[in-house]
């Protein structure tokens, strides 16, 4: 039974935050760890003790986690970056949490005895022998040790504790990866043999001058070696175990949001069940009123979970080829069930929450095309506009002549002015992307478009069918992604104050153009009356493209089931990094990389000097076996991952590529591991240096050829709209949804089945006065009584099945005595 462990996190705010500059005030930033490996760098917010940054991000860690860590830091242009303080959180905390970790918490001092990482590969034996009692530990090597010396190694070496006796091993120098392949031995007195005893094994940094620093420790039960003759394994290395001090808050604190969230998902089959009923509600629907797997489904969901069991359906029918069908059964189902049509969508309903969700999932690279590039202005710009009198501040304006201070109804004009020059672009760019929107986009706007025409055909209701598109589209769609563009990936960071109060206004102007001006001088803000002759003049054009847009044939989109959300062809990411040659002498490291311009689909990993080049260089994805960190000491340099290929004849290649942060480091490795995720020949481990100098320069090893000495990543990724289809993840989600409201629907469904019943044998009025009303009604009651008993009996299979697989992982003799 495989696991799924999601870590979502969003940090708010920070405040009363100590001073470290010498002007009284710091330059703040966040650093977040996951097991002391970092993960995402906020933007540092500029002399500022209450920042306040808003970023969040999602992580999949198939493999688990320890702890999560937030380190506080103050940004200096010249010299080493001051520590603030920081906040760690054990996966143990996190989990106790009922539904999000959301609180302000005090930062801690950073105490380096506690900033440990790593593993070490330990073989542990008691041997009894008549004259004496030996304990016999077998040092192996160490992976991923945290690096002390300026060099970014260290100078590692082991010692075993037991009682009063203890034994070393030998240094080996400047490595995060040493080998020792040695065997230390304690001989013991009986006497001191005990249940309670406690085998720790440290491993230390060590230091010609001035004390050693530690690495980190492991402690085993006594008790452990008498259960298990021959104890080897790989332990994780664990702090000292201070007590961290809060400093009563003299060091400030930050507000974090913090979820997580574990399933153990079974083999495909035993979800095929629910999938099937999930299927058959949108390729055999129906009438309106009847029920099915999906409206019992949003019976039992709640207002918090809608949008991630929206995002969860998406992906289920996108993998089944049947979105547009999905789609359609909810919209049919929404328009149905409205009378009024001003109303219509306007509700947080599942069929709303779906068409989000869909449009983000399948159209996220069609919006960073159209407005990409009018986004990146904006920011580069950084104009001062302002419509609201109220809000007008002529101190943030610059003078650009010598005839005194700006005036209000100048800076007025002038917003008006570059407002429109900007809403024009943003309008003239999405009206000119007919065919650039996604086809999957076009059919569903199309089936929608129909559902509507065909349930409000009055005159009076002519525009209600392009409202219907206009108000997911442009109010649910690009309007958002303006507003935050870094929430869309537009940008990779937060808008400041003043472009932030410019993308507010586009926003809000582009929602009047996505309502066809239908709403323009009702509202209280009468201040962007300026803004009105523009929209109004965009309506007929507006109109004209959502005519466009749907003017496609249906069966250009595919039926077939597929496992990501773009097509192979489309590019996921694209940008200029540095390639860096493997070997090359270190004197001349700053010659030994090439800035080249990359693309990656999921078909290839492409490069040339620049992006018009004609002349490209390629990989084909399918032969990535390995995407990793690089060690800051190969190149001396930081930010470089590897990307590792075999050939047909077996052979490994490695393509060593450097990012200019760590943010951008952790998108091209999530990337490249979500097109390669379904590889077959991906590797169990890599080596995170390089081979120079006739030797690796993380293990020391001589053979070029030798198994890496630390774990692959390969499903590590960051969640966003880009992930990798998961059936079986994704129907696990629904399950617990269904798990979760099971006895409301046994409730509903199944008790009122008695009852109907009842009254049938009995008879009654309705049968007298209505036969036929009578007649359907019952047959409905009745198909929605076998559907839920299909459902039901689902859902507690599935819940056998659970029970089942985790009894045997408990019963597993590798898991009873350590969990390390």
């Amino acid at each position: 039974m495989a696991k799924n462990t999601s870590l979502y996190f969003r940090i708010v705010e920070g405040r009363n935050l100590p001073a470290k500059d010498v002007s009284g005030t710091s330059d703040p930033y966040c650093i977040v760890k996951v097991d002391n490996e970092v993960v995402a760098r906020t933007a540092t917010v500029w002399k500022n003790l209450n920042p306040f940054w808003g970023e969040e991000y999602t992580l999949h860690l198939p493999m688990g986690f320890h702890s999560l860590s937030f380190h506080v830091m103050d940004e200096d242009t010249i010299g080493h970056d001051d520590v603030i303080g920081k906040i760690c959180l054990t996966k143990e905390a996190i989990g106790s949490q009922a539904k999000v970790l959301d609180s302000w918490m005090n930062l801690t001092r950073v105490d380096p005895d506690e900033e440990v990482q790593g593993e070490i590969h330990l073989t542990l034996q008691l041997l009894k022998h008549t004259e004496k009692i030996v304990l016999r530990c077998g040092v192996i090597e160490a992976r991923d040790l945290a690096p002390r010396d300026i060099s970014g190694t260290s100078d590692p070496f082991a010692r075993v504790i037991y009682s009063s006796h203890s034994a070393e091993t030998s240094i080996i120098k400047k490595t995060r990866f040493p080998h020792w392949g040695e065997t230390l031995e304690l001989d013991l007195d009986p006497q001191e043999l005990s249940e309670e005893g406690t085998v720790i094994v440290e491993v230390w940094d060590w230091d010609m001058v001035g004390k050693n620093d530690f690495l980190g420790k492991v402690e085993i039960p006594f008790a452990c070696l008498h259960k298990t003759p021959l104890l080897k394994s790989w332990f994780r290395l664990l702090p000292l175990g201070n007590n961290e001090v809060d400093a009563g808050g003299k060091l400030g604190a930050l507000r974090l949001k913090v979820r997580l969230v574990e399933d153990q998902i079974l083999p495909s089959l035993y979800y095929q069940p629910l999938t099937d009923l999930l299927v058959e509600s949108v390729i055999s629907p129906a009438e309106v009123d009847d029920i099915s797997a999906l409206t019992m489904l949003e019976e039992v969901t709640t207002v918090e979970s809608r949008q991630d069991v929206a995002m969860t359906l998406v992906k289920i029918y996108l993998g089944q080829g049947l979105v547009v069908p999905f789609l359609d059964y909810l919209n049919t189902q929404e328009v149905n069930h409205t009378a009024d049509p001003n109303t219509l969508f306007r509700s947080n309903s599942l069929s709303s929450k779906a068409m989000e969700q869909f449009m983000k999932a399948v159209g996220m690279l069609y919006l960073h095309e159209v407005l990409k590039p009018i986004i990146n202005r904006i920011f580069d710009e950084k104009k001062y506009i302002e419509l609201d009198p109220c809000k007008i501040d002529l101190n943030h304006t610059r003078r650009i002549s010598f005839k005194g201070a700006v005036s209000e109804a100048e800076v007025r004009d002038s917003s008006v002015e570059m407002l429109q020059n900007y809403l024009t672009k943003i309008v003239e760019s999405i009206i000119g992307s007919v065919e650039q929107c996604p086809p999957v986009m076009r059919v569903a706007f199309k089936q929608l478009h129909k559902r509507v025409e065909e349930q409000f055909a009055e005159p009076e209701n002519e525009d209600v069918k392009y409202l219907a598109i206009s108000g997911f589209f442009f109010l649910r769609f690009f309007a958002p992604a303006i507003l935050t563009p870094k929430l869309f990936q537009l940008r990779d960071q937060h808008a400041d104050t003043r472009t932030s109060r410019t993308l507010l206004l586009l926003a809000k102007a582009l929602q009047s153009v996505g309502n066809l001006g239908l709403q323009l001088g009702h509202g209280k803000e009468q201040w962007m009356a300026p803004l009105h002759p523009i929209i109004l003049r965009s309506v007929a054009s507006v109109k004209d493209f959502l005519d466009k847009l749907i003017d496609i044939e249906h069966d250009i989109v595919s039926v077939m089931p597929q496992r990501a959300v773009f097509l192979p062809s489309v590019i996921v990411k694209e940008g200029y990094l540095h390639k860096h040659k493997a070997e090359g002498a270190q004197l001349l490291s700053r010659f030994a990389s090439k800035k080249r311009y990359f693309w990656l689909t999921s078909e290839t990993l492409s490069y040339a000097k620049t992006p018009d080049w004609q002349v490209r260089s390629s990989m084909p994805i399918h032969c990535v076996c390995a995407v990793e960190r690089v060690d800051e000491n190969a190149f001396q340099q930081q930010n470089v991952m590897q990307v590792i290929t075999q050939d047909n004849d077996g052979q490994l290649q490695t393509m060593y590529i450097q990012c200019k942060n760590v943010n951008e480091l952790n998108q091209w490795l999530s990337a490249i591991r979500k097109v390669s995720i379904y590889n077959e020949r991906m590797l169990p481990s890599f080596h995170p240096g390089t081979h120079r100098g006739g030797k690796w320069t993380c293990c020391l090893q001589t053979e070029r050829t030798i198994p890496g000495c630390s774990r692959t990543h390969s499903a590590v990724i960051l969640g966003d709209w880009s992930d990798p289809l998961d059936p079986d993840a994704e129907t696990q989600t629904i399950y617990k949804q269904f798990l979760q409201g099971r006895d409301k629907l046994r409730k509903k469904y199944l008790p009122e089945a008695d009852a109907d019943q009842m009254a049938s044998n009995k008879g009654g009025m309705n049968s007298v006065n209505d036969p036929d009303g009578a007649e359907c009604k019952a047959g409905r009651v009745k198909a929605g009584q076998i559907l839920a008993t299909r459902l039901l009996t689902v859902i507690e299979d599935l819940e056998k099945a659970h029970a089942t697989f985790q009894g045997r992982d408990e019963e597993d003799p590798t898991n009873v005595c350590l969990s390390l």
